[in-house]
């Protein structure tokens, strides 16, 4: 028989790992569309980086949900994770998670089909990253057990200051080098 709580385990450790995920492909997506790697690697590497790191924040965000049905503790159900606010257990907190859902659905499936989009849609939709990134890391403060200690804290706080430093260092330095997919 497998313990009870192996569920709540995995249902936290996919949801930390899912934001950490998140966190590192925002870091790439900006480092690629700055200078901070200029003449160090290769932008075609680093948007396979971004890209993948973004399709393996879904897949733990799948796993997260997925091990929260499992766990019979608070007893979560489909319109508890899909429908904000439909959750008995702090639903307010569950309803950040919930928009950050339906975010990162709308950012991933336009990246895939981005060859297939007008440009300024992909670009518009994309721009969605950053109010995911600020959803899903207030999910995370608020339903996450883990965030009370010191080292997922820390975690966020770094994290989210290298996020702003480089958002700031492309609105105030943009790139003028060519994107990969556009010719670079």
């Amino acid at each position: 028989m497998v313990d009870s709580r192996l569920w709540w385990y995995v249902a936290r450790s996919s949801g930390l790992v899912a934001w950490a995920l998140l966190a590192a492909s925002m870091l790439w997506g900006l480092a690629l569309t700055t200078r901070a790697f200029a003449g160090r690697a290769a932008a075609r590497w680093l948007l396979d980086l971004h890209r993948w790191l973004g399709g393996l924040a879904v897949v733990f965000v799948g796993l997260h949900l997925a091990t929260i049905v499992g766990d019979s503790y608070v007893h979560f159900g489909l319109a508890d994770l899909l429908v904000p606010f439909a959750s008995a257990w702090r639903p307010a907190d569950v309803a950040w998670g919930v928009v950050g859902l339906y975010l990162l659905v709308a950012v991933e499936v336009t990246s895939l089909l981005r060859r297939r989009l007008p440009h300024k849609l992909w670009r518009a939709v994309h721009g969605l990253s950053f109010p995911l990134f600020v959803v899903a890391t207030v999910h995370s403060l608020l339903a996450g057990t883990d965030t009370a200690r010191a080292w997922a804290q820390w975690s966020v706080i770094g994290a989210s200051m290298a996020v702003a430093f480089l958002a700031v260092a492309r609105t105030v330095a943009p790139n003028t080098t060519p994107h990969p997919e556009r010719g670079g």
